[in-house]
């Protein structure tokens, strides 16, 4: 039996004051995806502004953030976002059983993963899946990481952000494991995320404008008279 052919036009329902949303770049949808506990994620939007999380079409959050993992920000956040979340856990300076700890208080929170900095050790990679159902996600910045040892220490997914080098990065990962889920910055264009995905990325991140931007846009519109829509 024949498939059904994929339909030409997918109707969405937008409302009248909620249409107006960070979209993430459509080109994203071209990679595979990875199932996560039966979820699809495709698309990740790079944020922990609650506002911009509940405002996007994103498939889920990253949520990592520049500071010592929290875990009352990490409840805000799965209590604010409307889709699965990933949260950062620390790795750096944040470490050891507290890393731990916070992971596990995020898995109960709901989260659908963790996150680990690049300075994890693979020891703490082994203790976190000792410990967890939820996949556990470190991030890679370098061609000259230890990917052969993540792998080995149990990792479930690979979050590359290399800059200009992520598609070199993903290249190099695939050249050790055809099968690991990668997680990549797709850079500022559609050509550059094409290209993450062809390297073998298997999903990407995207990084929303901040609120300030999407005021200024706004107020703008406001000063020339216009209604923003």
């Amino acid at each position: 039996m024949k498939k059904p052919a994929k339909p030409d036009f997918i109707p969405e329902f937008k409302g009248n004051l909620r249409s107006n949303i960070i979209r993430v770049p459509e080109v994203i949808s071209e990679s595979s995806g990875i199932i996560i506990l039966g979820k699809c994620i495709k698309s990740l939007l790079f944020s922990t502004d609650v506002a911009i999380i509940r405002n996007t079409n994103a498939d889920a959050i990253i949520a990592v953030y520049p500071f010592t993992p929290q875990p009352i920000i990490t409840h805000a956040l799965i209590l604010a976002a409307d889709k699965p979340i990933f949260c950062g856990i620390g790795g750096g300076l944040t470490s050891g059983k507290r890393s731990l700890e916070i992971a596990l208080d995020a898995e109960f929170q709901g989260a659908l993963g963790v996150v680990l900095n690049k300075p994890a050790t693979n020891e703490l990679i082994e203790r976190l899946k000792k410990k967890l159902e939820i996949p556990v996600i470190v991030t890679t910045v370098s061609e000259e990481d230890d990917f052969a040892g993540r792998i080995s220490a149990g990792i479930d997914i690979f979050n590359v952000s290399g800059a200009d080098r992520t598609e070199a990065i993903v290249k190099k990962i695939r050249t050790i494991s055809a099968t690991i889920p990668i997680i990549a910055t797709g850079g500022k264009d559609e050509n550059s995320i094409r290209k993450t995905i062809e390297a073998g990325a298997n999903a990407i991140t995207y990084t929303p404008p901040t609120t300030g931007e999407l005021f200024r846009i706004i107020m703008n519109k406001y000063r020339k008279g216009e209604n923003y829509k």
